[in-house]
């Protein structure tokens, strides 16, 4: 029989143990931070109707969407988790209760190129909150004061959420003659990180037509930038030319007002014109996160608000804002850079109990001591010399062996060795299991990112 060759498509990630362990790490840490704020976890179906998925996304969607068919069936793969929430909510309305505040961790699928640190199958970990009728502003300043909260968690400081307002970029466009080219403008400026500005301009020549004057404007309109005071100083000109401009030119003001009162540095915001976001369901703030050692990754994290995402669906208005964390290109990067810690334990287990004895009763006793004391123990029961049960091991690096012969079964006692240092100590299963956790609780202080 001729073998196929292993192989994992472009695009798509597979990891070692040691590297799942840590970005499971993430993922636990993400959770706990999302619940701390009132989210409660939501899951929604990988394959949806296209019909569905393809209701509001539009634009660049539609070019990078996995769409197949089944038999009549015209499905296709989620590519973020977003509309399905809109469906979601829609779908159940009846049942849930107002503001909906939900977290969802899970793979989303996009069809596009890829390069350095993007994925065609990739981890997204989103927050959003649903409305009813109305939302307050409030919520679009606590969204990304929660991934503040949850980047420094993971030890990650060297960032800043750049913060607009389409409003603002509508109203704009409108003072100057452009709102029924909107939509098309914002897409193509929001590739101004990517490919730069003069690129930009010109495909607001080539593709948008737009006269070189005008693409000028947007361009320097763009082009404001400085502290929040100056930014925000630089806009009030143009207030009072467009009522849509001063809606999101209010709105921009409150949210960034209220990071500062969420505990959010000012160097860990900015306010950005250039950010536009792709996406055509977008209606108010927008947000995007970039490392800043690392620019050229692009976005890490982003999101906005949006007014009229259920509308596909439902009669019912159910405005809402949310932000989505790119984790697999946020681990791409950390890992690239050896930035995650070398302290995280990333064994499958905390002690790996080694018999040495034909008669496993007592080590299997212990384990079930271990693990009942909240200890991930492994038993390993192959019939190995000790130089290959300790070697592998050492290739788990596990933190504890705990060895079990002759002698500690007559005595009652574990012989228990730290495999970081190599200090080995007897002691009974009970002072074992306390000794072990102990030292697990240390070593599971240090974040996940090395300190900065």
């Amino acid at each position: 029989m001729q073998k196929v060759s292993p192989r994992t498509l472009s695009g798509f990630m597979e990891l070692l143990p040691p590297q799942q362990i840590k970005i499971e790490r993430m993922l636990s840490i993400l959770r706990d931070t999302y619940a701390s704020y009132g989210f409660t976890p939501l899951d929604t179906p990988v394959i949806e109707s296209a019909e569905v998925l393809l209701a509001k996304g539009g634009g660049e969607t539609e070019k990078q969407i996995y769409r197949f068919t089944k038999g009549d069936s015209d499905l296709a793969l989620r590519f973020d988790l977003t509309v399905p929430l809109a469906k979601y909510v829609a779908a159940n309305y009846a049942q849930l209760s107002f503001p909906f505040r939900r977290y969802q961790i899970g793979k989303v699928y996009r069809g596009e190129r890829a390069q350095r640190g993007r994925f065609r199958e990739f981890y997204q970990a989103d927050i959003d909150v649903i409305g009813d009728g109305k939302l307050d502003i409030t919520n679009e300043a606590e969204i990304p004061a929660i991934i503040y909260d949850a980047f420094t968690k993971l030890g990650l400081t060297k960032f800043v959420i750049r913060v607009n307002n389409r409003k603002i970029l509508n109203g704009f466009y409108a003072m100057n003659g452009m709102s029924e080219k909107s939509s098309e403008i914002m897409r193509t400026v929001d590739k101004i990180d990517k490919i730069g500005a003069e690129n930009v301009k010109q495909l607001l020549i080539d593709e948008v037509k737009m006269l070189p004057c005008k693409a000028e404007n947007v361009l320097d309109f763009m082009a404001i930038c400085g502290s929040n005071a100056e930014v925000v100083s630089a806009l009030e000109r143009y207030r009072g030319m467009d009522p849509t401009f001063d809606c999101g030119f209010d709105e921009l003001i409150a949210v960034t007002r209220y990071l500062r009162s969420f505990g959010v540095p000012e160097e860990n915001f900015r306010i950005d014109l250039t950010i536009a976001r792709g996406l055509d369901y977008y209606t108010g703030t927008v947000y995007e996160t970039t490392m800043t050692d690392y620019p050229e990754i692009g976005s890490i994290c982003s999101g906005g608000r949006y007014d009229d995402l259920a509308g596909y669906y439902t009669d019912k208005v159910l405005p809402g804002v949310g932000i989505s964390i790119g984790l697999t290109r946020l681990f791409y990067v950390l890992s690239e850079q050896g930035i995650i810690s070398d302290e995280m334990i990333t064994a499958p287990c905390d002690a790996l109990v080694l018999p040495m004895t034909d008669d496993l009763s007592f080590a299997i006793a212990s384990a079930a001591v271990l693990r009942n004391a909240g200890i991930r123990t492994q038993l390993y029961t192959e019939q190995k010399k000790f130089k290959a049960k300790m070697s592998y091991a050492d290739r788990l690096a596990v933190p504890f062996t705990v060895i079990v012969g002759e002698d500690e079964v007559k005595e009652g006692v574990l012989s228990v060795k730290n495999m970081k240092n190599g200090e080995q100590i007897k002691l009974s299963p009970a002072d074992a299991a306390d000794h072990i956790s102990r030292a697990v609780a240390e070593l599971g202080k240090s974040t996940v990112i090395k300190e900065q």
